[in-house]
């Protein structure tokens, strides 16, 4: 690789507000923001709206629309098409 031309690559926490969560990674994103992590190093933090704590998806919260049953009623109170 070019010296000089990429990003620095270092550990970063990000943090989910919503959720009350926080994990330490590695990213190239940066902050002035910082937070003393479990291990006694400072490291800059980033807020995100949405994890994979908080996320529908991964919570198994997530609603699944019944699309054939919408369609049979549309159906149902507009006729089908002929």
């Amino acid at each position: 690789m070019r010296q000089g031309i990429h990003p620095d690559y270092g550990p970063v926490v990000f943090r989910d507000r919503a959720a009350n969560h926080a994990f330490l990674t590695r990213s190239t994103m940066t902050s002035d923001k910082t937070i003393e992590w479990e291990d006694g190093h400072t490291y800059p933090v980033v807020d995100v709206e949405i994890s994979d704590v908080s996320h529908p998806f991964y919570t198994g919260t997530a609603r699944v629309l019944d699309t054939a049953g919408r369609v049979e009623r549309f159906e149902r109170r507009y006729g089908k098409r002929s």
